[in-house]
């Protein structure tokens, strides 16, 4: 499985150049289906996800499609990830995205789907790529519990470690090294904690860290 896990998305030339080495093509021969799933309940100002999108368009890629697997039924969105070469799953709200990848029934395709594509996630389609979602963020999950009536702690479990986007970021006032290293302690498996302008580039078990930013690792 080939994975670009980022805080940010495509934030810089480092970061693109490491997805399209795993896509195994130029970008314009590249077709990207965007999901924005995570991004979709949450009342907030959704000015990031435009420039995680122009980040996007500025590859000068083949093709950008936005799938939204919450709004199109099965037999509209299979289809069009198919099409893709890569399946690239939006930031916005953890436990969210985790419900319709369950309900839509993408968690059970995706395996064989990412057989011939890469999974590039943003925060939190970093997040749940990881064995567990105890690294989301706890509020939000709390809240949309409440509203939704929807609990879940299990993730993909496509990787073997933890991914704890934004790091140093002003938006996230408590994501400092001090803070992490109380949460590293209540976990077992490594802690990867990324700014904003970096990634992981994952080729089966190998991990490599890309981007042109800052980064800590924790329990490796």
């Amino acid at each position: 499985m080939k994975l670009l896990l980022t805080s940010g998305g495509l934030t810089n030339k480092s970061i693109a150049n490491a997805l399209f080495s795993l896509v195994g093509k130029k970008p314009k021969d590249t077709v990207i289906a965007f999901v924005p799933t995570s991004a979709d309940v949450d009342a907030e100002d959704k000015g990031w996800l435009v420039n995680d999108l122009h980040n996007l368009t500025k590859q000068g890629l083949k093709r950008l499609d936005i799938v939204d697997i919450a709004a199109l039924p099965k037999k509209i969105w299979l289809p069009r990830l198919k099409a893709a070469d890569v399946l690239f799953f939006s930031g916005g709200n953890t436990l969210h995205l985790m419900f319709w990848l369950e309900k839509s029934g993408l968690k059970k395709l995706l395996p064989d789907l990412l057989k011939t594509r890469v999974y590039a996630g943003i925060s939190a389609g970093s997040i749940v790529t990881a064995p567990t979602l105890e690294l989301s963020n706890k509020d939000k999950r709390i809240h949309y519990e409440k509203r939704f009536g929807y609990r879940a702690n299990k993730a993909l479990g496509y990787v073997n470690f933890h991914i704890r986007p934004h790091l140093n970021s002003p938006h996230f006032p408590l994501l400092r090294k001090k803070y992490l290293e109380g949460i590293a302690e209540q976990i077992r498996e490594p802690i990867y904690a990324l700014d904003d302008r970096s990634a992981l580039k994952v080729t089966g078990k190998k991990v490599r860290i890309v981007g042109e930013g800052k980064y800590l690792v924790f329990n490796k």
